[in-house]
């Protein structure tokens, strides 16, 4: 490269403190403060051991009927959440029950495997 060698140009400190004048601004207007937290309804939940001594671990509380309809109803499977399938994977294997009677007497649908003489003599060798 035939150009001149360039020098790295050192900011003063008075573009220094715009630099992170902006930055500070950009990160607050960006930031969401939530307060209101709830438990996903779809992810399964790790339950920790209490500690034996500890006093607070064995307070009594009213349990809450609302979080525990949602911790059981996020327990279930699909089949009892939902009357219908949700994802075309679901449809596999989403009705159990047979299209045909399986009736071992009907020819029709069984065809067993009948061994004859040679059938039985070649098994032998």
């Amino acid at each position: 490269m035939a150009g001149q060698p360039s020098e790295k140009v050192i900011p003063d400190e008075v573009h220094q403190n715009q630099i992170l004048r902006e930055l500070y601004l950009k990160e607050l207007r960006t930031q969401k403060l939530y307060t209101q937290y709830h438990v996903n309804p779809f992810r399964k939940i790790h339950t920790v051991t209490r500690k034996p001594m500890s006093w607070h671990d064995n307070l009594e509380e009213p349990a809450d009927a609302r979080f525990l309809n949602l911790i059981h109803h996020a327990a279930q499977g699909p089949r009892k959440k939902y009357p219908e399938t949700q994802t075309e994977n679901q449809e596999v294997g989403w009705y159990l029950e047979p299209l045909v009677n399986p009736e071992r007497h009907d020819r029709r649908l069984n065809h067993f495997r009948v061994c004859s003489d040679i059938i039985l003599y070649k098994a032998k060798m």
